[in-house]
């Protein structure tokens, strides 16, 4: 299987978000109500595309009373 990663810089370009986001929220654990999840392979960090578009379908909402709902 030749699964391409994306690294933080493409992570957060794709998602929208600044690089310094992404970096936080590995740190943190946040943002959202489950972590973005990531690869660490050495000293690099490398994000699964399926992971990514799982995260974007996690906050979908119809109305601005929603809030989004974890992934499962």
């Amino acid at each position: 299987m030749n699964k391409r990663l994306y690294t933080t810089r493409e992570a957060a370009a794709y998602l929208n978000l600044a690089v310094t986001t992404l970096e936080i929220a590995r740190l943190k654990g946040t943002l959202s109500a489950r972590p973005l999840p990531f690869i660490k392979m050495g000293k690099s960090v490398r994000y699964d595309i399926s992971d990514l578009d799982a995260f974007i379908e996690a906050r979908r909402i119809k109305s601005t009373s929603e809030t989004p709902r974890a992934a499962a």
